[in-house]
C-alpha cells in the first residue's frame, strides 16, 4: 500500500512560507509592501523559474538589493518557513499506522526540497522521497513515479497519487493508470480530459480518504 505525495502547497504551505519570506525581503531592503502581490505573481507558485525570477526582482531593484539576498530569497526563503500542519502530520500517523508507505514526489533543486521536507520533519514521517533535478525527470513523466517505487521496493499498480497540481499530479497518475486525490484548497477543477479519483479540500483529508478506501 503505497501513498505517493506531492511536497509543495500539498504536504506544505509553500505560497505561504514564501510569501512570508518576501515581506521580510522587501522591509529589509526598504521596498515597497505593496509589491508583495507583484513578487508572488511574478514566482507563481514555484512554477517561474528560478532564474526568470531572479531576473525580474533584479530589473525592478536593480542596485538597491545586492544580488546575493535575491539568491537567499529564492534559495531558502520558502525552505526555512514552511511548516507541518499538526492535521498532516497526524494524517500521515494515520497512514503509516496502518501499513501504509509514504514517498513525497516533487519537482525541483534537490537541495531546496530535501531543506523544506528536513525543515518540515517530514523526514521523520515518510519512508523516502524522489526530486526531479535528482532523478531527471519532473511530473508529470512517468519517470519520476517509477523511481518513488523503486526507492522503496514497491509494485506501482495500487498506488495514490495526493497532489494540488491538476497537471503535475493528477494528469500523472491518470497516464499511469493510478487512482488520486486532489487537494482543490477550494478550487473547482476544470480539466475535462482527465479527472482524480476524489477530490479533497486539504492534504489529511485527501490522506485518509486514500487509505480508508
Amino acid at each position: 500500500m503505497l501513498l505517493l505525495l506531492d511536497l509543495d502547497n500539498t504536504l506544505v504551505d509553500r505560497d505561504a512560507a514564501f510569501r512570508a519570506a518576501v515581506a521580510d525581503f522587501l522591509a529589509e531592503h526598504g521596498l515597497p509592501a505593496s509589491d508583495l502581490s507583484w513578487v508572488m505573481a511574478t514566482d507563481a507558485s514555484g512554477y517561474t523559474a528560478r532564474h526568470d525570477v531572479a531576473a525580474a526582482l533584479t530589473d525592478r531593484y536593480g542596485d538597491a538589493v545586492p544580488t546575493a539576498a535575491v539568491r537567499a530569497l529564492l534559495d531558502t526563503g520558502a525552505a526555512d518557513r514552511v511548516v507541518l500542519a499538526q492535521t498532516a502530520r497526524d494524517a500521515l500517523g494515520r497512514a503509516r499506522a496502518d501499513g501504509w508507505t509514504c514517498v513525497i514526489v516533487t519537482n525541483g533543486r534537490t537541495a531546496q526540497q530535501e531543506m523544506k521536507i528536513r525543515n518540515a520533519g517530514l523526514d521523520q514521517l515518510v519512508q523516502g522521497w524522489v526530486v526531479s533535478e535528482g532523478v531527471g525527470h519532473k511530473k508529470p513523466a512517468p519517470e519520476i513515479f517509477q523511481a518513488a517505487v523503486a526507492l522503496v521496493g514497491l509494485p506501482l499498480p495500487g498506488a495514490w497519487v495526493i497532489g494540488d497540481s491538476p497537471h503535475a499530479d493528477i494528469a500523472g497518475a491518470d497516464a499511469l493508470g493510478l487512482r488520486s486525490v486532489w487537494v482543490s484548497d477550494g478550487r473547482v477543477w476544470t480539466e475535462d480530459s482527465y479527472r482524480p479519483t476524489h477530490v479533497a479540500d486539504d492534504v489529511a483529508s485527501a490522506i485518509d480518504h486514500a487509505i480508508s478506501r
